[in-house]
């Protein structure tokens, strides 16, 4: 009994610590034998499952982490990447807003020390009466104005020329010779004028010769377009019965009232004086017109055209006039260091003046006069400023005299058989002869150097043509004009 007893704690007390173990997930041998209970399975398999999911968010977490890290301290580890330099042609970089901006401060600040050193030198030269005077010399005389009114008559003589020409009254060979003969007394009549009459001032001289000269591109134009509508109509005849022929012009003409102008209707005096002061050099019997007059678009252009022409003069007179006359003695010396200082100190307010010239003529002037007459071709100029050959420049700068050589004068020689050379050195010719009509005639000197001038630039065109290309080629244009126009002026 006692024996019993003794073993019944003992037992209880081994099964406690197995089911405390088994509690515990820890398996015991309990009299020789493993007791696993179900649950205790159960609870293993889920055991297994939540440590795979765990597994997998602790990889999740961990590759996250690994990216954040990554990121933070991927530009620290890699800083290079293959590119070019900015400065570099392979770059492809074109935005240099601030290298420019730099450039025009650097001239202002140059020239305004060059500016501020005239007025210390010579004092305030700007005088308005004396502008006045280089038009007319006496009050009741203008001969210069009274050229141009005078010009009316060689106006009119086209027209009627034309219209007896659309009628059969005159002969093609007889209408040729009248214009001939006119276009020719457009150019000697104001020449003999300026030079046999002494009131009449270089100022006054050029621009009456200038009107003239424009005068006469204008009207050999208007018989060129005419001509040729009276080819096609001469065609279209041909090609057609006389019985449909005829009524078919009369018909156009009536269709002219209408807004489209056909040949023989544009023979007014309204559409010749319209072509006469609109903005283009080349006749059209229908010009492309703007819908409406800018009134805003006008006032500004008429504000810069005063404002331009006022700081012309002053500039001139302060600036120009003061360095020309310092240049006379190196030349008259030929103290050739100093004649190539003085070269280069004109060469700055030359230049100026001129660019200001052209933004004040081909931009406000132009557009101010299309705009009043809602002409609507408005592309007096294209990038010259970017030319890389010295022809480019040419055909860009001034874009209607360039269509007027290229309509009348270039087209017709390459169809007459001539070639490109020929007919470029002629176009080039013929525009020596007008730059040396406008300077020599007004001064009455007549030593050739514009002449001669326009002509050195046939070879210049053919060096950087040939040598230089890009950059280059742009420098050397630039050069040209900044150099080259001082030394016209210090020639002459």
């Amino acid at each position: 009994m006692s024996d019993k007893l003794e073993k019944g704690p003992i037992t209880r007390k081994r099964r406690s610590t197995i089911s405390g173990a088994a509690a515990g997930a820890t398996l015991k041998q309990v009299n020789g034998k493993s007791n696993i209970s179900k649950s205790n399975k159960v609870s293993y398999e889920n055991q297994d499952c939540d440590g795979s999911s765990k597994e997998k968010d602790h990889a999740l977490q961990t590759a996250a982490k690994e990216r954040k890290y990554e990121s933070q301290y991927v530009g620290k580890l890699s800083c290079h990447k293959l590119q070019e330099s900015l400065l570099s042609s392979a770059s492809g970089y074109s935005n240099y807003r601030g290298i420019l901006n730099w450039c025009v401060v650097m001239l202002v600040l140059s020239n305004a020390r060059l500016f501020l050193e005239n007025l210390l030198k010579y004092g305030i030269l700007v005088d308005p009466i004396q502008v006045i005077s280089l038009f007319w010399q006496d009050p009741y005389n203008w001969p210069a104005a009274c050229l141009v009114i005078v010009s009316n008559v060689f106006i009119l003589a086209a027209l009627y020329t034309e219209r007896r020409l659309s009628v059969g009254t005159f002969s093609e060979w007889l209408g040729t010779a009248i214009h001939s003969v006119n276009l020719a007394t457009i150019l000697c009549f104001p020449m003999f004028t300026v030079l046999l009459l002494d009131s009449v001032t270089p100022a006054g001289g050029v621009f009456a010769l200038g009107v003239y000269t424009i005068l006469f591109l204008k009207l050999y134009s208007y018989k060129d377009v005419n001509k040729w509508c009276r080819e096609i109509q001469h065609a279209k005849a041909r090609s057609l019965s006389r019985s449909l022929s005829c009524p078919s012009v009369q018909r156009s003409s009536k269709r002219g009232g209408q807004g489209h102008v056909s040949y023989p209707g544009n023979l007014t005096h309204r559409d010749l004086y319209y072509f006469v002061f609109a903005p283009t050099l080349c006749y059209e019997l229908n010009f492309p017109r703007s819908p409406r007059i800018r009134k805003r678009f006008l006032l500004r252009r008429l504000f810069e055209m005063l404002f331009f022409i006022q700081l012309l003069v002053g500039l001139i007179q302060q600036w120009m006039v003061p360095s020309i006359q310092n240049s006379m003695k190196p030349f008259q010396d030929m103290d050739f260091s100093r004649m190539i200082e003085r070269l280069l100190k004109l060469a700055v307010p030359n230049h100026l003046i001129w660019l200001i010239f052209f933004y004040w003529f081909f931009h406000s002037s132009m557009n101010f006069v299309a705009e009043l007459m809602q002409f609507g071709d408005r592309e007096f100029y294209r990038d010259w400023w970017n030319s890389e050959t010295v022809t480019y420049f040419w055909q860009n700068w001034n874009i209607p005299v360039h269509k007027w050589c290229l309509r009348h004068f270039y087209k017709p020689m390459l169809k007459r058989g001539v070639s490109k050379w020929v007919g470029q050195t002629a176009v080039f010719f013929a525009s020596a002869f007008f730059h040396e009509y406008l300077v020599s005639v007004p001064l009455k000197m007549f030593r050739l150097w514009a002449f001669m001038g326009m002509m050195a630039q046939l070879p210049l065109a053919w060096f950087v043509g040939r040598f230089l290309r890009g950059n280059y080629g742009n420098a050397a244009v630039w050069i040209s004009l900044i150099i080259g126009q001082p030394i016209a002026v210090l020639m002459n």
